[in-house]
């Protein structure tokens, strides 16, 4: 929980923050980072999750900034982190992940406690001076090998594919995608935060739709 309170400390971010949100994206070209059909579905989780639902895609958009009730029972989450603070792509075992923008490897690690992150890659990018960093997690074996950090990458490019359950942290077959205004210490972002760190968290995790496009 140290590491948490670190990473939320709202004193830190103020300026970055603000120079990420009054920047003009229009001029950027961002990419995917997995190829959606027309018909996804948009999850609502805030009631957690029903394993007996009917699924009408193995597409589907997890949404950011959403209180999600018995979602996280592992001893991860301390029992009170439940709003999610990145998107996730529900897709197929083995879907290709890429960049949403052209940048570098910054950290790659897997993170193996129980509903964790599994296989994590962290990309390093700047735009108009403004470093952003982005988290792809819950990822397979492949996506971690023979990466270097530094290793330039460019928007588009396939660096990961979505893991199952034994190498992701025992989630359904996801992408978690989290934005982040602050340089990483370790390769890994809390996914989800507690009430109490909320209003500190949306100042260094922003909508990960403002790169991705509108998803919901």
């Amino acid at each position: 929980m140290v590491l948490i309170k670190k990473w939320l400390s709202a004193s830190t971010v103020n300026n970055k923050s603000k120079n990420f949100n009054d920047l003009n994206l229009n001029h950027f070209r961002f990419g995917s980072v997995i190829t959606l059909p027309k018909n996804y579905e948009v999850y609502d989780f805030t009631q957690g999750y029903d394993p007996k639902r009917l699924m009408l895609s193995e597409y589907g958009i997890g949404r950011y900034n959403e209180v999600r009730q018995g979602m996280y029972t592992t001893e991860l989450f301390a029992g009170n982190r439940n709003i999610h603070m990145g998107i996730d792509i529900a897709a197929p075992v083995g879907t290709p992940v890429m960049s949403f923008f052209e940048g570098e490897i910054f950290m790659f690690a897997y993170n193996a406690a129980a509903g964790d992150y599994g296989h994590t890659v962290i990309t390093k990018h700047v735009l108009d001076g403004c470093e952003l960093y982005a988290l792809y997690g819950h990822l397979n074996e492949a996506s971690t090998r023979n990466k270097v950090i530094g290793q330039k990458i460019s928007t588009g490019e396939v660096i990961a594919w979505v893991g199952d359950k034994h190498e992701n942290g025992g989630w359904n077959p996801h992408l978690h995608f989290q934005l982040c205004l602050e340089k990483p210490m370790v390769c890994d972002m809390p996914g989800a935060v507690s009430k109490e760190n909320h209003e500190a968290a949306l100042k260094i995790y922003p909508d990960p739709q403002r790169v991705l496009g509108k998803l919901y």
